[in-house]
């Protein structure tokens, strides 16, 4: 009896790290199906193509169904006793909700569109169908509740992709919208999206042997796989914007000496040894190659000139209201201000800089109207993460530098400020990257025109002039119209300009002008990661 009790152990733990290694390759196999999902949904994988041989929606057809077909296996084991688990009685109330979303979906579609029952048989269909994969999910042990359902929806989808039902061709006429329709192009990456999720949550749960560890290896998955996609987002969206804008950017593109346009430095004058028209020059109709130099000139000043308006405003206020202000009333008031502001859309802060500063500013639209209204925009993000940044500052710090004898103001700046840093920075940051690509503000308070030739770049440091009246200095250049990236990019397109003067090639414009625009905006949050980076090195040393 020993030795059968011996043996069977030795069974069942061979079983077990067999189905452990089946279990993980089922996981990075729903890891594979989402990235191959993410790409097809950005047209970087071709559903009339082919990937390794096979054409592309058979592969996702196939793999489909040997994870389904894995994951019902891994619950029939567990509940035979094949491989060793400690799964709960039930999957529970959630697992259950989850599991039914798709089959009402399956089920309403069936009825509604392939038996042709109308909506009355649909929604019929769909709560048939969404409360039999409710039942199966928590009735049974967790082993079955939780892949029972999933493995089978799995199965389903795999099976209907690989027979052809749905198809690369395959296209749905919404009823209820006449020009409206679904089309394979987005149905097939989104059904396969949602199945790698639930594949993956399902194929985790069985690596984990169910229950609490299972459980936690589930969520596990289902966050690494949304943090996956938003990372692929990014890349895709910046890699794309790329991939369109360059091939605009580097029109006219030469190399070599004496190529590039004259400059001074320091007194002399220099011809650079590249020229990018695109960059360097403006747009006139008798250019040879169009540019984009005052916009990119008068974004970077729109985005210093409304930084050093809020910023010292925002800190400001928040050193105010955090430091010296009681708690009451007031303070509650000015957040609920604050985060109101903050939610206003921008329109309503372009109509108030077109009614309210305009006629101050000599009734004409101007850089410093533009500043001044991005920089109202910028001042309630401010305020709200510098408070936040303060409040964090352990109360502990501000304590002992009392204990020291150290005054109050004293303290703020040398212990409160210092800390808070880095969370300032972070909030500008934020800011900065909503305000650099603001179109609506820019329209009605500082455009000055969709042809801005280069000559014309704004120069506000070489504007600056003393006055014998109050304020005593003044600049010209703050007070006159120009362009700005987002209008620049809404105006050109409007305007059907292109790159060259003779051959008209808006969406090369159009590209280039989005990546340069991308550019501006992450060079931006490059110089804003350095700061915080900087003053976490310093907080970190000192």
């Amino acid at each position: 009896m020993a030795g059968a009790s011996e043996a069977d152990a030795k069974l069942v733990e061979s079983n077990t790290t067999q189905t452990d290694a089946v279990a993980a390759v089922a996981v990075g196999l729903s890891t594979v199906l989402f990235a191959l999902a993410v790409a097809a949904m950005f047209e970087r994988v071709s559903l009339t193509g082919s990937l390794f041989g096979v054409q592309t929606v058979t592969l996702l057809g196939g793999l489909l169904t040997a994870l389904g077909v894995a994951v019902i296996a891994f619950g029939a084991g567990s509940r035979l006793g094949y491989v060793e688990t400690d799964p709960d009685p039930s999957a529970g109330l959630i697992a259950g909700f989850g599991a039914a979303v798709p089959w009402v979906v399956i089920g309403g579609g069936v009825a509604s569109q392939t038996l042709g029952l109308g909506t009355a048989g649909g929604a019929v269909g769909a709560l048939v169908a969404g409360g039999v994969a409710f039942a199966v999910t928590v009735l049974p042990r967790e082993d079955l509740g939780s892949t029972l359902p999933l493995g089978s929806l799995l199965t389903l989808t795999g099976l209907v992709f690989l027979t052809g039902v749905i198809g690369p061709d395959w296209v749905w006429d919404l009823g209820w919208a006449q020009t409206a329709s679904i089309t394979a192009e987005f149905f097939i990456p989104v059904a396969t999206l949602f199945s790698a999720l639930y594949g993956g949550w399902a194929s985790a749960k069985s690596y984990g042997g169910f229950g609490a560890r299972g459980r936690h290896m589930g969520a596990y998955v289902l966050v690494y796989l949304n943090a996956l996609s938003i990372v692929a987002f990014l890349f895709i969206l910046v890699a794309y914007v790329v991939v369109q804008g360059v091939p605009g950017l580097l029109t006219g593109f030469e190399l070599g000496l004496g190529t590039g346009p004259q400059t001074t430095f320091l007194g002399v004058s220099v011809t650079l040894p590249v020229s990018v028209p695109f960059v360097m020059n403006g747009v006139a109709l008798l250019n040879d190659f169009q540019g984009v130099l005052p916009a990119i000139v008068g974004t970077v000043w729109l985005v210093i000139g409304a930084v050093v308006l809020a910023v010292p405003l925002g800190v400001g206020a928040a050193v105010f209201l955090t430091e010296y202000a009681d708690r009451g009333r007031f303070t509650q008031v000015v957040e609920v201000a604050t985060n109101g502001l903050w939610s206003t859309p921008s329109i309503v802060f372009g109509l108030f800089g077109f009614a309210f500063l305009i006629p101050r500013f000599g009734n004409g639209k101007s850089l410093l109207s533009g500043m001044i209204t991005l920089g109202f925009m910028l001042l309630p993000l401010v305020v709200i993460t510098s408070r936040e940044a303060m409040l964090s500052v352990p109360d502990e710090y501000r304590d002992a530098s009392a204990a020291l004898g150290v005054s109050k103001w004293q303290t703020i700046r040398s212990v409160v400020l210092p800390a808070a840093l880095p969370g300032v920075v972070t909030g500008v940051i934020l800011g900065v990257g909503r305000i650099a690509g603001e179109t609506a503000p820019i329209l009605l308070t500082m455009a000055g025109g969709t042809f801005v030739p280069g000559s014309q770049t704004v120069d506000v440091i070489g504007s600056f002039q003393f006055t014998s009246s109050p304020p005593f200095v003044g600049n010209p250049a703050l007070l006159e119209a120009t362009s700005a990236l987002p209008y620049q990019l809404f105006a050109l397109i409007t305007a059907g300009v292109g790159l060259g003067s003779s051959v008209s090639d808006p969406d090369a414009f159009r590209w280039a002008t989005a990546l340069v625009l991308l550019v501006v905006v992450l060079s931006f949050y490059a110089i804003g990661i350095a700061t915080r980076y900087y003053f976490r090195q310093r907080l970190t040393h000192t």
